[in-house]
């Protein structure tokens, strides 16, 4: 059996991740495409007090790029819509693995309101009869009370018959507007889809789902494999041993753990080049608190020691790091966290908070690679000017500001 060391499993995590080195080349349309296949979803936010997440964890790969890359491939229908690891984008191509959850949606939980379905079939059917004679609109489209932040039962009428309407899918998002969905039915948004003719039997493609999660892992233990895609637990015929039983995954060591590791057949050459001690992580970055190598916070505690949550939804004072915290990936390694938020009006990048994790000492080249990044950070928000507030070791903050603390 294969043995790996706790750095080159990582290292071998991260490569599949696109994680390891910068890249290459500057970015281009297509690789943005690529770089959504190849970790299989992409999860949506928000929260826009720097790049919203989707855009960032596509600069965390592949350096700087233009935003509306991401929206075109949307609109010219490469990727679609829905529920996998909360809101994702999701390869086109994987429309039938989630077609079977639009089709049979009972165990949807908190994404489905079924009673208010229930008891809003008229209103729901109204909508949908708007957007048949109407086409393509938005949820602000619609007249009716402002939506708040508060939750789903917050939501206008419509905008609650609009979510019905996409979790069951009736309707798909056609494309964004400002960053709003616009919906259209699914019949023309992907016309070439039709269920009789394309719809796959749902064991087989909860199977290559299964299997996509390890390869999109690159290497992974049996209990983080569900989590990627939020499938349900798994039945064991669907279990990582049982497919390894089957020569569909390769069991491997770490040192330093009792469990089993994973590895995809399609990772072979990776497997080797860990092993041989050949994967060698180079790239300093910052994540996105949604990007797939720290969404999964006990894997990222467990396999990376880093303790990581996002705090936006904790109360100001009792958060420890900030409201909306970036993890540092350095050369293989999660190192601390900046708070940060983009003044785009006045062209100002804020750190308000810059935390080390406690082992992490400061050095001169460790002071370089977060200059490198940061002010790559700032260049692509086009907020230049980089103002750095706190900063847990004042070495560091002295050699990026020039001022002792």
């Amino acid at each position: 059996m294969i043995s790996l060391s706790l750095t080159a499993a990582r290292n071998l995590q991260l490569a599949a991740q696109g994680l390891l080195h910068p890249a290459k080349s500057k970015a281009s349309k297509a690789e943005v495409l690529a770089c959504i296949r190849r970790m299989g979803v992409l999860q949506i936010d928000t929260i826009s007090v720097v790049a919203r997440s989707p855009y960032l964890v596509l600069w965390s790969r592949l350096g700087d790029y233009p935003l509306n890359w991401l929206d075109q491939h949307l609109a010219e229908k490469n990727l679609f819509e829905y529920w996998s690891h909360e809101a994702c984008f999701i390869p086109i191509e994987h429309f039938g693995r989630y077609r079977h959850q639009m089709l049979q949606p009972d165990n949807m939980g908190w994404k489905l309101n079924q009673s208010w379905q229930l008891e809003n079939a008229k209103h729901i059917q109204q909508v949908l009869t708007h957007i048949k004679k109407n086409g393509a609109c938005r949820s602000a489209d619609f007249v009716g009370n402002t939506e708040k932040n508060n939750g789903w039962w917050d939501w206008k009428p419509e905008k609650r018959s609009l979510e019905v309407l996409f979790t069951t899918g009736q309707v798909m998002v056609d494309r964004r507007q400002g960053f709003q969905r616009v919906y259209d039915l699914t019949e023309r948004v992907h016309p070439t889809w039709q269920d009789q003719r394309d719809l796959g039997k749902r064991a087989h493609d909860e199977e290559n789902q299964v299997l996509d999660a390890v390869r999109a892992l690159g290497i992974t233990q049996a209990q983080w494999i569900a989590d990627y895609f939020r499938m349900k637990k798994l039945a064991h015929k669907l279990s990582a041993q049982a497919l390894a039983d089957r020569g569909l995954l390769q069991v491997v060591r770490v040192e330093g753990w009792q469990e089993d590791f994973y590895v995809h057949p399609a990772h072979k050459d990776l497997l080797n080049q860990a092993q041989a001690g050949q994967l060698k992580a180079s790239l300093t970055t910052l994540l996105s608190p949604f990007d797939p190598i720290v969404w999964d916070r006990k894997r990222a505690l467990d396999f990376f020691h880093f303790d990581y949550k996002i705090e936006c939804y904790t109360p100001q004072s009792k958060r420890q790091y900030g409201y909306f915290t970036l993890p540092i990936l350095r050369r293989g390694k999660l190192i601390g966290r900046i708070d940060a938020k983009a003044h785009r009006k006045i062209g100002v990048m804020e750190i308000k908070a810059l935390h080390l994790e406690a082992e992490v000492n400061f050095s001169e080249a460790l002071g370089l690679d977060l200059k490198r990044v940061l002010k790559r950070f700032s260049d692509w928000h086009a907020t230049p000017e980089l103002q750095i507030g706190y900063c847990s070791d004042a070495g560091l903050r002295q050699f990026l500001t020039g001022t002792a603390t």
